[in-house]
């Protein structure tokens, strides 16, 4: 439990110091009607420095046991949601979100929150294996859901879902954070849009991230509760592999998996593969927990999508001994080469959910490719052969 303890000092100590500067939003006036509403009245928010759109919808959080919470939560207020309550069971993790977002109500109980009919959306980056069981309760509440990923960590939760989501038409959508997140990774959507390298036939991705095994949690390295590390942090190259090649069917070739030099913890895994065929195209992911002290960030994360007339390589983090800074564009075609510096590239996932959840749409992500993606994934996790390295 010391690991347990020390990741939550960690999430105390950022979400406090990113707390300076942040505007409280005003309280919604208005009755609680019985089925959920939409906010027709005055604007909410001012935009002082933040890009905040007026507020649309209210929504609320439950869960935020991993840090990814703070950019969900910005990503909707950036797309005009009101930001209104939230439910941790940790005091210590309540106590630091509350004062990053002090806009929030915190809520006695997660039915506090799931019944509050004034609110359309939640928000959880809960324990990987409790995110599922909460999106089937929200969205028998008539409400939306947001999760960070893994949004679901087996094939029967993934089943579940799926008939629940079917039957309540409510929205379950997965925050891929490294393409909705990731200024380069949009542009990039915006490029391969244009026909800039033609039709895509592979995309290779990669996501090494540094470990800090002192500041996880128990939870961390057991893969019952994370779901394996192809299901965890593998499951955002399954979006993008189904985003740039525009695959709607795939299979997996092969995958692997093992725990190759941290036999301290036998429940984790620390690198994983997968090769993937589908009817848009080819993909290959590698995903790991190898990130050197060295490196300045928490992982040179890159994509490469390879096309009949050119290519673009993304470094997403960093240009290792190349530019500052991370959203690094590379594009090579027929006529040449360029950089494109992405930094200050529009992120519109936050907007277009909102888009969605007050028009009924479809526009921030296909709720098929949302689970197109985690079935993949699954798969990878559930057929991978496992590794035995000496090292």
């Amino acid at each position: 439990m010391k690991e347990d303890q020390a990741n939550r000092r960690d999430f105390l100590k950022q979400s406090v110091a990113s707390a300076a500067g942040l505007v409280a939003m005003s309280a919604l006036p208005g009755e609680v009607t019985a089925t959920p509403k939409l906010y027709s009245g005055k604007p909410l928010v001012r935009n002082i420095g933040r890009n905040v759109k007026a507020a649309r919808i209210r929504f609320g959080v439950i869960g935020i046991n991993h840090g990814h919470i703070n950019s969900q939560v910005e990503a909707v207020r950036r797309g005009g949601g009101e930001f209104v309550s939230f439910y941790a069971k940790e005091p210590d993790l309540a106590a630091a979100f509350a004062k990053r977002f002090p806009m929030a109500k915190q809520a006695r109980s997660e039915k506090e929150v799931l019944e509050d009919n004034s609110i359309l959306l939640i928000l959880s980056a809960g324990i990987p294996d409790e995110r599922a069981p909460l999106g089937v309760q929200v969205m028998r509440h008539g409400k939306d859901y947001m999760v960070d990923k893994p949004g679901i960590t087996t094939l029967e939760q993934l089943a579940q879902v799926r008939k629940v989501q079917k039957e309540t038409k409510r929205i379950y959508s997965i925050m891929y954070s490294e393409r909705l997140e990731n200024r380069a990774t949009v542009k990039a959507g915006e490029l391969v849009k244009a026909g800039a390298i033609g039709k895509v036939i592979q995309t290779i991705g990669t996501g090494p991230h540094r470990m800090n095994a002192k500041t996880r949690p128990e939870w961390f390295f057991d893969r019952q509760r994370f779901g394996g590390i192809i299901c965890d942090i593998g499951s955002h190259q399954f979006d993008q592999y189904l985003f740039f090649t525009g695959t709607t069917k795939a299979d997996v070739v092969a995958s692997q998996v093992g725990n190759v030099h941290h036999p301290q913890y036998p429940k984790f895994e620390d690198f994983g593969d997968v090769m993937l065929r589908g009817n848009g195209g080819m993909g290959y992911i590698r995903v790991d927990w190898f990130t050197p002290d060295g490196l300045n960030t928490w992982g040179d994360g890159r994509l490469t999508i390879l096309g009949t007339d050119g290519y673009i390589e993304l470094r997403k983090n960093i240009d290792i001994a190349g530019r500052s800074g991370g959203n690094h564009l590379f594009l090579v075609d027929n006529k040449g080469t360029q950089y494109i510096d992405c930094s200050k590239e529009p992120l519109p996932y936050g907007e277009q959910l909102v888009d969605d959840v007050v028009n009924r749409t479809e526009t921030a992500m296909l709720q098929e490719h949302c689970f197109l993606a985690t079935e993949l994934a699954l798969k990878a996790q559930q057929q991978a052969q496992k590794v035995n390295l000496k090292v």
